[in-house]
C-alpha cells in the first residue's frame, strides 16, 4: 500500500476514535447489542433504531481501543438508512476486507481504512466487534455478543 495512502487511512481512524461520530444512546431503541472483546477489553454497546426493514438510526458507546472505537464510528454511518439485507452484506464485505479476503472496494475509503488490520490478526477482533454487535441487533438477538464466539 501507498504510505500516501497509509497516512490517509491511519489520519481517518484517528479523527474518528478523537471524535466518534453516533456515540450517543438511542432513547426507545427498537434493538440493542453488548459487544465484548475479552483479548483486550473493548466493550461497547450498539443501538439501533429500525423502520420496518431499514436501519433509521444507529448508534453506540463503550470503550476500548482507537481501531474499536473509529469502526463503531464509520459503522454507524455506514449501515443507517440500508435495509437488514443490507447492512447483513456491509457486515459480511467488512468482515472480509479486515481479514484479507477482500479488498472492500464497495465499502468506500472511510471503511477501508481497515484494510491494513489483517495483517494484525488480534486487531481484527478489535475492528469488528461493534459490527457483530450491529449484526446481532439487526437480528433482534439479545444475548452479548463476544469475538470469540462464531460470526
Amino acid at each position: 500500500m501507498p504510505a500516501d495512502l497509509e497516512e490517509l487511512y491511519q489520519s481517518i481512524i484517528l479523527d474518528h476514535n478523537r471524535r466518534p461520530q453516533n456515540f450517543r444512546v438511542i432513547e426507545n431503541a427498537t434493538a440493542h447489542a453488548e459487544g465484548l472483546n475479552p483479548m483486550c477489553g473493548d466493550q461497547l454497546q450498539v443501538w439501533v433504531q429500525m423502520d420496518g426493514d431499514t436501519v433509521a438510526d444507529v448508534s453506540f458507546q463503550g470503550s476500548g481501543c482507537a481501531i474499536s472505537k473509529a469502526s463503531a464510528s464509520l459503522m454507524t454511518q455506514a449501515v443507517k438508512g440500508k435495509t437488514r439485507a443490507e447492512a447483513e452484506g456491509m457486515f459480511d464485505r467488512f468482515l472480509a476486507l479486515v481479514t484479507g479476503k477482500g479488498d472492500g472496494a464497495e465499502l468506500g475509503t472511510g471503511l477501508r481504512a481497515f484494510s491494513g488490520v489483517s495483517k494484525f490478526p488480534l486487531r481484527v477482533k478489535c475492528a469488528s466487534l461493534a459490527w457483530h454487535a450491529m449484526k446481532s441487533a439487526v437480528a433482534g438477538k439479545t444475548a452479548p455478543v463476544t469475538t470469540e464466539g462464531p460470526a
